[in-house]
């Protein structure tokens, strides 16, 4: 992590939010009080900033700047609203093609899940603001610095961004194992939010519940999954060429 990726101390913190600087989370130390602390987590609750308490030993491995009792984390990476991107696909006369994250908290993956939207057309990408990955300097190195390029919507609650979604249109497509249909058998034209599960239990029930098809990826080897971010470049790939043969029909 670099040292520019943080932000310390009351006041610093408190301006990182007023800012256009993308603040992704703020951690505070579990027995700091005080007027300042106060107010810098009701702007926080109000921007829609998640933070979170931790021993100040935590805040004294990450830093050795004087922090006050708080750090705050800044994203390379700028935000969209879900809306907007969606809508921006639309006038320019394609499907949207959202690339959901339930779960996935290896920086490697998240990169190389946005490389892989770059490269096979998607419009962006669905992250939750709590139990993601962090979008900083790693991230974007695995991502060859697509996350630079690719937009990334960063909600507060997935499956309401998926509801949201579906009220545009799009159709909610989990990639799964437990699936029965592969994923060269199932419709992924039009619009759709392609949904990635987390590396070590996939995607959870209750997004699987709002999905309106399950597709899996065939397999010829005696592992049951493959790496999240490989399954990713693979149905993307398959997106891609659902839509060129439907194109050049």
């Amino acid at each position: 992590m670099r040292k520019d990726e943080l932000v310390c101390g009351v006041h610093p913190v408190m301006e990182a939010l007023r800012s256009e600087l993308h603040v992704e989370k703020l951690l505070i130390r579990r027995d700091a009080g005080g007027e300042g602390i106060r107010d810098l987590k009701n702007l926080a609750r109000e921007l829609g900033v998640p933070w979170q308490p931790v021993p100040g030993e935590k805040l004294d491995r990450l830093t050795t700047t004087e922090h006050q009792g708080v750090i705050a984390f800044i994203s390379q990476v700028a935000m969209q609203d879900l809306d907007g991107l969606i809508a921006q696909a639309y006038d320019r006369g394609e499907d949207p093609l959202l690339v959901a994250m339930d779960g996935v908290t290896d920086v490697r993956n998240m990169g190389a899940i946005a490389r892989s939207a770059e490269c096979f057309g998607a419009h962006g990408m669905l992250v939750p603001k709590t139990g993601t990955a962090r979008l900083g300097s790693d991230a974007v190195k695995s991502s060859a610095g697509a996350l630079l390029r690719k937009p990334v919507c960063r909600v507060d609650s997935l499956p309401f961004a998926l509801d949201r979604a579906r009220e545009h249109g799009l159709r909610i497509i989990a990639v799964t194992e437990k699936a029965e249909t592969l994923i060269e058998d199932g419709d992924l034209t039009g619009p759709v939010v392609l949904v990635m599960g987390a590396e070590d239990v996939g995607i959870s029930p209750v997004i699987l519940r709002k999905a309106d098809a399950l597709v899996r990826i065939r397999m010829a080897g005696t592992i049951g999954s493959l790496n999240v971010s490989v399954a990713a470049g693979v149905v993307l790939h398959e997106v891609l060429r659902q839509r060129s043969a439907k194109g050049a029909a």
